[in-house]
């Protein structure tokens, strides 16, 4: 089986670390392409406008000047053309992917990208508390993610369907088993923007992610995490809101 794995922290990320320790887990034939530099928030951006620098950094390891998206074509139209890769993985991104997160992440993106491309794709994420970003539980998602992957692959992934797969944030023998969940949401802005003054008094502006506590409706991703439980949420890239078919129809 052929892995390529990619993610949105970076080419050095350690999430990037345990990715390839869990994908080599399950093969000996892993190609890592991902970003140079950190791509968070970049969703399923393209890199239209600008080249792309494709710069490899030892034996079945590259880094590209773009986006997640832009590393899974790369790798796949490009290094892997004519031998395409079997499997697709992205993180372990740094921090959860869940409810809105999923719009907005390029780790979700890299795997919504292998799907397009007909490739069986799954995006890992392992959570963190708050400021628990110096203390993040890498080991959790090595234990656990190679029999998740391994379960996913038996079962199976239906045309246009990826697997988002979140950690908790715990030691790996507390995790309290897999949930299935659909995806959660939040009930507040997910930003607020900061406004700072630089050293000559001009304005410049951070966008600051809150720290609330959500509502964690059960059988969701959010309530799964706060239960240390593993989150396995199937999307599809198919966005059509179905039930508001009829009602639209009827009110045209």
């Amino acid at each position: 089986m052929r892995v390529l794995i990619t993610n949105d922290d970076g080419i050095h990320a350690p999430g990037l670390v345990s990715l390839e320790k869990i994908a080599r887990s399950l093969s000996d034939d892993v190609i890592v392409v991902a970003p140079e530099t950190d791509q968070s928030g970049v969703s399923h951006s393209l890199s239209l406008s600008t080249p792309l620098r494709l710069r490899q950094i030892e034996e079945q390891r590259y880094a590209v000047s773009g986006t997640p998206t832009d590393c899974v074509l790369m790798g796949v139209q490009h290094l892997l053309k004519g031998k395409q890769p079997d499997l697709v993985l992205s993180g372990v991104n740094r921090g959860q992917n869940i409810a809105e997160d999923v719009t907005y992440s390029g780790t979700v993106a890299a795997a919504m990208e292998g799907t397009v491309l007909g490739i069986p794709s799954i995006a890992l994420s392992q959570a963190y508390g708050i400021g628990g970003r110096d203390g993040m539980r890498w080991d959790c998602a090595e234990q656990h993610a190679p029999g998740v992957i391994r379960k996913l692959l038996a079962h199976g992934f239906a045309k246009g369907t990826l697997f988002n797969v979140n950690f908790p944030n715990c030691e790996p023998d507390e995790v309290a088993g897999i949930a299935v969940t659909t995806q959660g949401q939040r009930d507040a802005a997910l930003v607020d923007v900061v406004e700072r003054q630089d050293f000559r008094g001009g304005p410049y502006y951070w966008l600051a992610p809150r720290r609330e506590t959500p509502p964690r409706l059960e059988g969701t991703d959010l309530d799964a995490l706060f239960n240390k439980r593993i989150s396995v949420t199937p999307l599809h890239l198919n966005l059509t809101d179905v039930p508001a078919l009829k009602r639209l129809s009827d009110a045209f």
